[in-house]
């Protein structure tokens, strides 16, 4: 099978590994990958690593949102037509280009299979989980016209389907992990910084990761000299805070890590790992330390609370964040027989539930599904006929 994967390759974050994950696990299972990335004008001048990767012009791309160029509707729909894959999955990178997507691929009759990232909190208990609610009430009108939208929760299917999309459109895929790269194993990481127990987090610093109130918490619970907090990751509330939690707190910054297996080194050291954040989707972080066979602490935004629930790990509520972990880190400093069952069930959760095995399996047999149904029927577009000369 030809799979066209639209999605983007910098800068890092959950869905530029999602996207790497997902696309190497198709390739070594004999798929071919076309892959059609944004790029901005100086990526775009180098050589494709692979012949069968495309550059889409972008004028800006964060980790959180992208923006076309005025001419990448017309890139992408050439490049398509040149590559003729079997079906086209875009890893959405909130752009504008997510909603004439399905008109180019009516234009040009392939089958559209997306999956959808943004993070969300079900309950909308603060103005972040409010701001994300409006992006899927923004985004529900078009998925309804995708041949089929992946998410990693139940409850997230739900939100959709709430808002409009047809619920034979929504598939759950959970995200999933090589469990064989990301296990347990040996790390010299604490005596690197000088810790007997250590504390992870590692993600991005900014204002729906409540880095600051996993911070406070930390301060405030007087962990001592032998426990360690490392933080992994940067955003740009990373100058505003490290002044304030710095080594005579116990806090370890790290910044951003490139490296993975660096990464599951500080994973394999840790005794807990803690996602204090207001929203979420499915943390592939999370699901890493869980594979590394960690303790986790996470709040119950997305559908993080639904992957800890029934004793694979302690659920947060995303009020009082601060309290709560004041309450649990001296609980986890004093009795490290918790830490190690914990971790032991985190891991089999995972291996239960959240394999990227597990997952590509699943993939290829919606892909086949969309295939199928391609070829018995033409599902119309209607009102977004008009759509595409609207935005491009």
């Amino acid at each position: 099978m030809h799979i066209a994967w639209l999605g983007k390759k910098s800068p890092f974050c959950g869905n530029v590994t999602y996207g790497r994950e997902v696309t190497n696990a198709l390739l070594e299972r004999g798929h071919q990958v076309s892959f059609l990335h944004f790029a901005q004008e100086d990526e775009a001048t180098n050589t494709p690593a692979e012949p069968q990767e495309v550059s889409i012009p972008c004028l800006y791309k964060s980790q959180i949102y992208t923006i076309p160029s005025p001419r990448s509707s017309k890139v992408l729909t050439d490049a398509l037509r040149r590559l003729k894959p079997d079906v086209i999955h875009a890893s959405l990178t909130l752009s504008p280009l997510d909603f004439v997507l399905p008109e180019i691929c009516e234009e040009l009759g392939l089958p559209l299979v997306a999956t959808f990232h943004p993070p969300f909190d079900r309950k909308r208990r603060n103005l972040t989980s409010g701001t994300q609610h409006l992006m899927y009430q923004l985004h529900a009108p078009f998925l309804a016209h995708y041949n089929r939208v992946i998410v990693f929760s139940y409850i997230q299917k739900e939100l959709l389907i709430r808002l409009g999309v047809p619920e034979r459109r929504v598939a759950v895929i959970p995200n999933g992990v090589d469990v064989d790269k990301y296990s347990p194993g040996h790390s010299s990481i604490k005596a690197q910084v000088g810790a007997e127990q250590l504390f992870v987090y590692q993600g991005r610093i900014a204002p729906e990761k409540n880095v600051e109130a996993l911070l406070k918490a930390w301060k405030l619970a007087g962990m001592g000299d032998r426990s360690k907090l490392v933080i992994v990751g940067s955003g740009p509330l990373a100058s505003t805070l490290m002044p304030f939690y710095g080594p005579e707190a116990g806090v370890v910054w790290l910044g951003f890590v490139a490296n993975e297996q660096r990464r599951i080194e500080i994973l394999r050291g840790a005794d807990a790992f803690i996602l204090p954040s207001l929203v979420e989707g499915l943390s592939l972080s999370l699901l890493e330390a869980m594979a590394c066979g960690i303790a986790c602490l996470a709040t119950d935004a997305g559908a993080d609370g639904e992957v800890l629930d029934g004793g694979a790990g302690v659920v947060l509520s995303t009020q009082r964040v601060s309290s709560q972990l004041q309450t649990l880190l001296p609980l986890f400093r004093d009795q490290p027989e918790l830490s190690a069952l914990l971790g032991h069930k985190a891991r089999q959760r995972v291996l239960d539930r959240y394999t990227l095995t597990q997952n590509i399996s699943h993939l290829e047999a919606l892909y086949q599904q969309v295939l199928d149904e391609a070829k018995s029927q033409t599902i119309p577009i209607g009102s977004l006929g008009t759509v595409r000369q609207t935005l491009f």
